[in-house]
């Protein structure tokens, strides 16, 4: 047991952890976005908010969100771990490089690129899951025949004001730019690295993250534009 300690917290363990834990956000953020496109749907609001009940009241996506708030809180841990291993040794990158790989200046600046993210996270999760959660500031809708709070209607009120709009379009170019390098990086740690499938898993990245951020920059900008 103990080699398996002195692995976890030696640099290579960390950066294990990081890729592992990034590729479990990377797939929580495909999934939000699924649910959350339903918020584009002219329903007013009736899928998403059977999406959002189902999602706060099913026991097993309970038990998942559990392991997603663990998975932020390990990747923010070991990157600043990382980030203060790397001060310690001449700015060498908390992620795998090799000498074919191009640096870049989101590369070289992920440690503050996941603190704005995780700030951002921070701010969502108290305007939105935390009212829906524990508050008591949303009206209430029924559908299906089950009253419910309609975040429909708080997800609406929130983006109607250009400024957090504005926030949030800013976070999710933050956030491409966290996504373009960490997610093959990732694999690259993993040990999934050559000069014949690294390109391939960078144009993967770039298209991934594009999508990725560009569906979460629709709905808000989408949601303006309609209570305009």
């Amino acid at each position: 047991m103990n080699w398996f300690v002195t692995f976890l917290t030696s640099k290579n363990g960390q950066k294990f952890v990081m890729s592992l834990t990034g590729l479990f956000l990377i797939s929580f953020l495909l999934v939000h976005l699924l649910g959350n496109l339903q918020l584009l749907k002219d329903d007013g609001g009736v899928s998403f908010n059977r999406y959002a009940h189902f999602m706060v009241h099913n026991p097993l996506i309970e038990v998942i969100s559990i392991g997603l708030y663990l998975g932020i809180l390990l990747h923010a841990i070991q990157g600043v771990a990382l980030t203060m291993k790397n001060k310690s040794s001449r700015g060498k990158k908390g992620y795998s490089v090799n000498s074919y790989q191009a640096k870049s200046w989101y590369s070289a600046n992920m440690a503050l690129l996941g603190t704005l993210i995780l700030f951002f996270i921070l701010i969502h999760m108290g305007d939105f899951w935390l009212k829906y959660k524990f508050g008591n500031t949303l009206p209430m809708t029924t559908i299906d025949g089950l009253e419910q709070k309609d975040l429909y209607w708080g997800v609406k009120n929130s983006f109607s004001q250009l400024w957090i709009v504005v926030v949030y379009v800013i976070a999710m170019v933050v956030l491409y730019f966290h996504l373009l390098h960490g997610f093959w990086s990732a694999f690259q740690t993993l040990g999934i690295n050559s000069r014949k499938y690294t390109p391939v898993i960078k144009w993967i990245a770039k298209v991934f993250s594009f999508v990725i951020c560009l569906g979460f920059v629709i709905i808000p900008i989408y949601m303006y534009l309609m209570v305009q």
